[in-house]
């Protein structure tokens, strides 16, 4: 109680303090559209002499065509193999001459080129990120080469279990649609991409409306905004909006995949059901009700005071109070118009899965019933605005922040209208939001390992209605 009327107390006061630190904040983050609709944003960071800049590009592994699977990651790769301008070597002894740090990656829905250096070599660094993006060679030779590099990879990814059983669960939930592919792409795809397949994503996917240049620490934003102008200013615009999935919404598809596989000492399990878009109007609820659900693992140590119950059961649940799974994570991923989320789990491979899949659901059912909490609800939202913002602790991790929500949604919300809209959230949001979101719904499900105790998805679907 003592602690309640403290919080109370001193509510006024964090509103005022968060206030004044958002005005601060909002003063530091500016933004200009340039006439191509290029976006160019940046954020200062007082007392710092280094800065994050790079380009965010609304087009991954969504952008790519049935018959060319893999050629957006395809792209990334050959971009740091020459360009017009600089060979391969002449790009990596500049970069490292200026002591930067040059990285890019492939999402299912973005494709990001960045760099990390001291203030004074901002323009150049803008500059080389315009030569890799627009001048690329994409030399025959460097394709076939690099074309060895992503089947590696691609082995490297099979290796990965949650990344593998994540894979397959997009598959089948997003059967036939672009969602369902995988960011490398098939195998036999990646053998015959080529030089054709990649001017062709260019030219259809790198518009102006369509990237923004962010740029994050010791910066000036009228210094970045004539850099863009002058490196990025030819960049066309698209001809027409562009909508991620040409217009239709996409479709979730209640399935299952089941991989059995007697040679793994563990078995990964994901459950899954329709999720949030990045501006859905319950994102931020969809993350309190899955911090309600939370996330356990056995290596720490800690189970059985858990403010979760299905952590509890997660530790205690097994033959004399054993732990029934090795760990597990309710999670979140979000897309431009859908998402998944359910949770996602490890157990080790003569584990009777049914135990912890029936945990899920009846932890699901303990929302719907409204058998939640105020203060269950509170410790998640707190939890919730910490993780937020012990993510955004350097220039990098809030440029990916900025670029993100820009590209995806064309606004960005500031840590503290997040705060105000998750301090909003109430118990009644969160139940509302469970009935609405888990009742009566499809549940999709992907495994490998050993998966015989694997209930099946008509039993799951059926518990959905619980």
């Amino acid at each position: 109680m003592l602690r309640n009327l403290t919080a109370l107390r001193q509510a006024p006061l964090k509103r005022f303090f968060q206030t004044s630190a958002d005005a601060i904040a909002s003063s530091r983050f500016q933004t200009t559209v340039l006439d191509n609709g290029l976006t160019v944003a940046s954020e200062i960071m007082p007392g710092t002499k280094t800065a994050t800049v790079g380009v965010w590009i609304n087009a991954g592994s969504r952008a790519d065509s049935p018959k060319s699977s893999g050629t957006a990651h395809f792209l990334e790769h050959l971009a740091f193999k020459g360009t017009q301008k600089r060979t391969q070597l002449n790009l990596e002894l500049e970069v490292e001459n200026m002591g930067s740090q040059i990285n890019a990656y492939t999402s299912r829905e973005n494709t990001v080129y960045y760099t990390k250096c001291l203030k004074r070599d901002i323009s150049q660094n803008v500059e080389i990120l315009s030569d890799l993006l627009t001048k690329s060679k994409l030399e025959p030779r460097a394709i076939q080469s690099e074309r060895h590099v992503i089947l590696q990879e691609s082995d490297e990814v099979d290796k990965m279990y949650d990344e593998v059983v994540f894979d397959h669960l997009h598959a089948v939930t997003y059967k036939n649609q672009d969602l369902g592919r995988t960011i490398l792409g098939p195998r036999e795809l990646i053998k015959i991409i080529n030089r054709d397949d990649l001017v062709n994503y260019i030219s259809t996917n790198y518009k102006g409306d369509r990237m923004a240049v962010i740029g994050v620490g010791s910066i000036d934003h009228e210094d970045l905004v004539k850099q863009a102008k002058q490196y990025f200013g030819n960049i066309k615009k698209s001809t027409e909006p562009f909508h991620q999935s040409g217009g239709d919404l996409p479709v979730f598809y209640g399935n299952e995949v089941k991989i059995q596989d007697d040679g793994l000492p563990q078995t990964y399990v994901a459950l899954a059901v329709e999720g949030v878009s990045w501006s859905a109007p319950d994102f931020f609820t969809a993350s309190v009700a899955n911090g309600l659900v939370g996330t356990w693992d056995r290596s720490i140590g800690v189970g059985s005071n858990s403010p979760s119950p299905l952590a509890i059961t997660a530790a205690t649940g097994g033959p004399g109070k054993t732990p029934i799974v090795n760990s597990y994570m309710a999670y979140t991923t979000s897309y431009a118009d859908t998402g998944l989320m359910g949770v996602y789990f490890v157990a080790e491979r003569d584990t009777d899965l049914s135990l912890f899949t029936n945990a899920v659901l009846k932890e699901w059912a303990r929302l719907k019933s409204g058998d939640i909490t105020e203060d269950e609800v509170e410790r998640s939202k707190a939890q919730l605005k910490a993780s937020l913002v012990l993510a955004l602790d350097d220039s990098t991790a809030i440029a990916e922040d900025i670029g993100r929500q820009l590209v995806n949604t064309g606004f960005r919300l500031s840590p503290g209208e997040v705060f105000e809209r998750i301090e909003a959230i109430t118990r009644k949001d969160v139940v509302d939001w469970a009935n609405y979101r888990l009742k009566d719904k499809p549940i999709a499900v992907s495994a490998l390992g050993n998966v015989k105790s694997l209930p099946s998805l008509k039993d799951l679907t059926k518990g959905m209605s619980l």
